[in-house]
């Protein structure tokens, strides 16, 4: 979905221009994108599962591609050769991006291609302010009077073009803030900022306050008030990702998602474009949703997300590091390996530390062997495990992980009474029983597994030092059933393959 949202914004390129005119709609033409529009939510439909996911997002690029011929072909282009090299261009760095972009980097490449909606739908609302008779906008009766260069545009369309830079503008420079946490450029700690909630929400006063003002100026006072609106929504975007902690990037990019169709259908009303519209609305609407579950997810509501995430109250939340040093079972690969293939049920927990690694290709291998072995082995997916929704998922599905060993939540956590081993790599908040228990963790409330009720539980991380995101120690570190196999997650699942084999 997020190619369809990348091309979207390209359609306002060629905006109908009979909103101004009151020239009829072509009917072939609403055909083609309500067409499109069937496409789109056919791709949200394949998208839902990862079996089908590789049809939807063939039935995604079918409707773009009707949607950008339609309008290629049905409006009058500039310079149709000029297009094309875009098009061309744009196509060769898709492609090249594509290839060579590694599974683990997925999460901060949504985030870039975030940024980009927002960034186009910014650029859009900008030309069609300083041109907006090229793009068929609702002109005043006397929209052939110009003021300077800037002629009369009606107040619903600058309402409508205002809400679309604004929310683009904070797409933008929100996705860029995510980029760089979700890539390790920047820290993924909450970045606090004294009195931060009243200078948000002065901030968002303002950025309305500024539309209806732009909305009801005469030509010669818009310039200004556009251009302190365009630069108040890059700030606000800043703002309100800069406090929000990693634990809770799975919720931004969601989060993100959202934003960017809600500023292409913004354009869409503003240009008249049915297919910007839709595509929009889908997007928008979907990432809404998501990012709903996700808080859901997380026993967390979407405002005290945005308003600093895990560990981001101004008087504390961890530190990162453990709070107690307290005993604890450390084992090998040849330990584990051993346990391993006496169980009968197995349940394996990734999280991030198993993306940072990179070890999925190893733990199915491990699973492999142990399936030959005669052990059931399952994975078990927690809802916000990871940088972004269904990170686990996608490096599962590259690892080539049947779909049907792979469980959410509420699906498998009841099985984990009956299971020899809950193995977990690189996961930590999603099986803290803190969650449960201690009202006072940034974590309370979560729905977390039940890895304390397995007979024995491996643990894989670095060290005993970090304890996760949310800055809390975790109980399961230090329980009778538990053993840690300190080091690096790829290495020890390779050892473990290793004695295994």
């Amino acid at each position: 979905m997020h190619r369809l949202l990348l091309a979207a914004p390209f359609l306002a390129l060629a905006a109908p221009a009979h909103a101004a005119t009151g020239e009829a709609v072509n009917p072939w033409v609403a055909l083609a994108y309500l067409v499109a529009g069937v496409f789109f939510i056919l791709a949200l439909r394949g998208l839902s599962s990862p079996s089908t996911s590789r049809t939807g997002n063939r039935f995604g690029i079918i409707g773009m591609l009707i949607a950008v011929v339609t309008t290629l072909v049905t409006h009058d282009i500039a310079n149709i050769a000029e297009i094309g090299i875009a098009i061309f261009l744009g196509g060769i760095i898709g492609f090249t991006i594509a290839r060579r972009i590694a599974m683990t980097a997925m999460p901060e490449l949504v985030a870039g291609f975030h940024s980009l909606v927002g960034l186009a739908a910014v650029l859009v609302g900008w030309a069609a302010y300083l041109n907006p008779s090229a793009f068929g906008l609702n002109l005043t009766p006397d929209h052939q009077m110009m003021v300077g260069f800037l002629p009369m545009i009606s107040p619903i369309s600058k309402v409508e073009m205002g809400l679309g830079i604004a929310i683009g503008a904070i797409t933008f420079s929100g996705s860029v803030i995510a980029f760089a946490k979700l890539s390790g450029r920047m820290s993924g700690s909450p970045i606090l900022l004294p009195a931060r909630h009243v200078i948000n929400l002065g901030t968002l006063l303002a950025i309305v306050v500024l539309t209806g003002l732009f909305a009801l100026a005469g030509p010669k006072e818009t310039l200004p008030l556009i251009i302190a609106l365009t630069v108040l929504a890059f700030f606000i975007g800043f703002l309100l990702i800069i406090p929000i902690g990693g634990a809770d990037m799975p919720v931004v990019v969601s989060m993100l998602n959202s934003y960017s169709g809600w500023a292409a259908a913004a354009m869409g009303f503003t240009l008249g474009n049915t297919a910007m519209i839709i595509t929009g609305a889908l997007v928008g609407s979907s990432g809404a949703i998501l990012s709903y579950i996700m808080c859901r997810a997380m026993n967390r509501s979407f405002i005290s997300v945005i308003a600093g995430g895990f560990g981001a109250d101004d008087g504390g939340g961890g530190s990162g590091e453990a709070k107690e040093q307290r005993p604890y079972k450390q084992g090998s690969a040849a330990d584990a390996a051993f346990m391993l293939e006496q169980a009968e049920k197995v349940i394996i927990i990734p999280g991030y530390g198993m993306a940072v690694a990179q070890a999925q290709h190893a733990l199915r291998e491990m699973a492999d062997l142990l399936e030959e072995k005669g052990v059931e082995v399952k994975y078990a997916i927690h809802p916000v495990a990871g940088r972004m929704p269904g990170h686990m998922n996608v490096l599962l599905a590259e690892a080539s992980v049947p779909y049907e060993n792979v469980f959410e939540l509420e699906d498998i956590n009841s099985e984990f009474a009956q299971a020899d081993v809950a193995f977990i790599i690189g996961a930590n908040d999603v099986v803290n029983p803190a969650a449960k228990t201690d009202k006072s963790s940034p974590i309370y409330g979560m729905p977390v597994f039940d890895v304390d009720k397995a007979k024995q539980v491996f643990f894989i991380k670095r060290s005993m030092g970090g304890v996760g995101y949310a800055g809390v120690d975790n109980e399961v570190f230090y329980m009778d059933q538990t053993m840690m196999l300190l080091s690096d997650a790829k290495k020890m699942v390779e050892e473990i393959v290793k004695a295994l084999d």
